[in-house]
């Protein structure tokens, strides 16, 4: 019987180097579909924000609430340049004149009370966590010192006094809040042109004749709507804080974590105390009403957001220095699951599952001793990449977890039928099924564990390569060559 030779390019093509080369080259390329799998992750995710934000526009936003603040204007003397010609010579002429500035107290104690009830807003295949609050503030003013702000009191316009009241969005309202001073009920007004000390500011005026008359406690009760997370500002010397609600999974976040918190599997309760030492604000100052913080809607912004770490302001003068929600207390309304963020954590394993996979199929190539073409690699790593797609949108319609399942049931189905086809074997299409299951259930506990999921995840590889290393000892590589 006559045999064929086996030209020299040939026999390097066959090479077990070579087809190791060519498939880490494979796997390499493979990183564009996983790329454009990221992208698309990432616009779902985006997609997803918009119908939030159209939510929340509706339903209402984040919630900041800030502290009121006790604002009284004064009158002064200040300088004002201008530019005059004499004698066709323009110089500079200095004018005195009389301006109108405010000066502004901050409580001596506040106590925040709120109730809140979350629940999924669901509009298409998109759910956004929407609240319903039930507020209650009470605290009081201390005496105002004019002494120490260098202010004569008969500059003072007592009669002009008012309560600045923060919300960050209106929209939020079910009705007006019931505010009482001195045991009397005032009508809180929208002010959006004079003291824009918040986002969105009410004004009372409070009947205030001296500066001891500024010795007041108030009252504030009203409901709110907002959507994604609560937020408190802490102006106050002494700010206690106590938030209650049937939500399973809060994040508390801001600059300060809740002295005593309590998490159920339907409801939580958590107290703040907060001294006046945490804030960047004097407990009074004199001014123009220049807005007291800058909130980021989104979390992402929020890690981004550069503050201002400067020193708190002095006594008689305020120096512009914006907070942030990093001077808050925030409490998010977390969904129970974010498939998104799951799913974008699974696409970073995407690489080395379709590595270990093809190491896997090389391997079955070497024991069986049958060819497997770079072409059925290709189709293998097409089907795999294509679980990450359809894990995305199976998740958007029914949950993270069932998505999961379905996804690697039907991409172990595919490839498991492939290798069945390729080789004529049940067996060893069984095998690789196993062995890429075995892949798909090591990703999906790593998704549950969290905080573990590095050691474990260190231990697991560890181990794949032992097992590889164990099974390569066992193989003559040369004699699979000379073959």
């Amino acid at each position: 019987m006559e045999t064929k030779e086996v030209s020299f390019l040939e026999k390097i093509m066959q090479s077990v180097a070579v087809k190791l080369i060519m498939i880490l080259v494979l796997t390499l390329i493979m990183l564009i579909p996983m790329h454009w799998i990221s992208e698309l992750i990432d616009e779902r995710k985006y997609r997803e924000q918009e119908v939030n934000s159209e939510i929340a526009l509706k339903w209402g936003k984040q919630q900041v609430i800030g502290t009121p603040v006790l604002a009284i204007p004064y009158t002064k003397i200040a300088d004002q340049i201008s530019e005059k010609k004499v004698q066709n010579t323009e110089v500079k002429v200095i004018e005195k004149v009389k301006v109108t500035e405010w000066i502004f107290l901050l409580p001596n104690h506040v106590k925040i009370d709120s109730k809140v009830s979350p629940e999924p807003l669901k509009r298409g295949i998109y759910k956004v966590v929407v609240y319903n609050t039930k507020l209650n503030i009470t605290g009081d003013f201390d005496s105002l010192n004019l002494s120490k702000l260098k202010i004569d009191p008969a500059d003072v316009n007592w009669d002009q006094a008012r309560v600045v009241f923060g919300v960050e969005d209106f929209k939020g309202l079910k009705a007006t809040p019931q505010f009482s001073w001195k045991d009397q009920k005032l009508e809180l007004e929208p002010d959006f042109n004079n003291l824009t000390l918040f986002s969105q500011s009410l004004t009372a005026p409070v009947s205030i004749a001296s500066e001891k008359d500024s010795k007041q406690n108030f009252n504030i009760s009203f409901d709110l709507k907002g959507s994604k997370s609560l937020n408190f500002l802490p102006l106050a010397a002494q700010t206690d804080i106590s938030i209650s609600g049937n939500w399973s999974n809060p994040s508390f976040n801001g600059a300060f974590l809740p002295e005593d918190r309590q998490v159920g599997t339907n409801n939580f309760s958590a107290k703040w105390s907060i001294p006046s030492f945490s804030r960047k604000l004097p407990q009074s100052w004199t001014g123009t009403a220049e807005t007291l913080y800058k909130f980021y809607s989104d979390v992402e912004e929020t890690q981004y957001a550069t503050t201002t770490m400067s020193e708190p302001a002095s006594a008689t003068t305020y120096t512009q220095q914006t907070l942030t929600n990093d001077d808050m207390v925030s409490v998010n309304f977390l969904p129970e699951v974010n498939q998104y963020q799951k799913t974008t954590r699974v696409a970073k394993y995407g690489i080395l599952v379709i590595l270990l996979t093809f190491t896997a199929l090389l391997f079955t190539e070497i024991v069986k001793k049958q060819r497997i073409h770079i072409i059925q690699y290709i189709l293998i790593g097409a089907a795999m990449a294509l679980f990450y797609s359809l894990l995305l949108a199976l998740s958007e319609q029914m949950g993270f977890n069932i998505a999961y399942v379905l996804a690697a049931l039907a991409t172990v189905g595919l490839i498991a039928a492939f290798i069945k086809g390729v080789t004529k074997d049940n067996k060893t299409a069984a095998i690789f099924a196993g062995i890429l299951s075995t892949f798909y259930i090591f990703i999906f506990v790593l998704m549950q564990l969290r905080d573990l999921s590095l050691i474990v995840g260190t231990i697991g590889m560890f181990v794949i390569l032992a097992v590889l290393m164990r099974l390569s000892t066992k193989i003559n590589w040369y004699q699979f060559d000379n073959k």
